[in-house]
C-alpha cells in the first residue's frame, strides 16, 4: 500500500492552498492485474478505433460529469501511470477525492448496485478479480475505460473483457 493525500492527483503537487491544514492521509491498495484476469482480450479496442466525439482534455483532474470522466481516460490512453491503482484512476477521472481503499471496497460499500443491463455512460463498473477487485468507467455502449486493458489505460468494447463481472453503480463522487 502507499500513502497519498486526497488533494493530490498523482500527476503533480498537491492542490491545497498555502496555510490550509494538510489533508488526512489515505491508504489505497495497489492491485495489479494479470493475464488470468482477462476473459477475452479480443474485446480491447485499438485507440485509433475509438469514436472521436468524446473531447480530449488536459492531463489534470477534471470536474465531475460522465463525458469529462471518459475524456480523462481518453487523454491517458496507453499510459501505465495508474497501473495497479484502478480505484484511484476511476475516482480521479470523476474529480473525486479518494474514499475507498480498493475497488472491491467501493463495490461493497456503495449503491445502488446493478448486475444486469448496459451500464450508463460514466457509471463505475466492477469485477471481482485480483486481490482487491477492479473498477473502470462505462462508455454507455456496453464497453468501458480502465487501467489494465492490455497493461495500460485503455478501452474494451464489453464489460466481459475481464472475468467475474460484478455490475455497476452510478458514477460520481458520492
Amino acid at each position: 500500500m502507499t500513502e497519498f493525500t486526497p488533494a493530490h492527483d498523482g500527476l503533480g503537487a498537491a492542490d491545497e492552498a498555502p496555510g490550509e491544514p494538510a489533508p488526512e492521509v489515505f491508504l489505497e491498495a495497489f492491485s495489479p492485474l494479470t493475464d488470468a484476469d482477462v476473459a477475452d482480450a479480443s474485446l480491447a479496442t485499438a485507440p485509433d478505433a475509438l469514436p472521436a466525439h468524446v473531447p480530449v482534455l488536459p492531463l489534470r483532474v477534471v470536474p465531475g460529469g460522465a463525458d469529462r470522466a471518459i475524456a480523462w481516460y481518453r487523454a491517458r490512453l496507453g499510459s501505465r501511470a495508474y497501473e495497479g491503482w484502478c480505484e484511484k484512476a476511476a475516482r480521479t477521472a470523476w474529480g473525486c477525492a479518494p474514499k475507498y481503499p480498493s475497488a472491491i471496497a467501493h463495490w461493497k460499500r456503495s449503491g445502488p448496485k446493478h448486475t444486469t443491463g448496459t451500464p450508463p455512460k460514466g457509471a463505475f463498473v466492477f469485477w471481482n478479480i485480483s486481490q482487491f477487485g477492479h473498477v473502470g468507467i462505462a462508455d454507455g455502449r456496453g464497453g468501458f475505460y480502465a487501467t489494465g486493458v492490455n497493461g495500460r489505460i485503455g478501452h474494451a468494447s464489453s464489460v466481459h473483457y475481464y472475468r467475474h463481472y460484478l455490475g455497476w453503480i452510478p458514477g460520481g463522487c458520492a
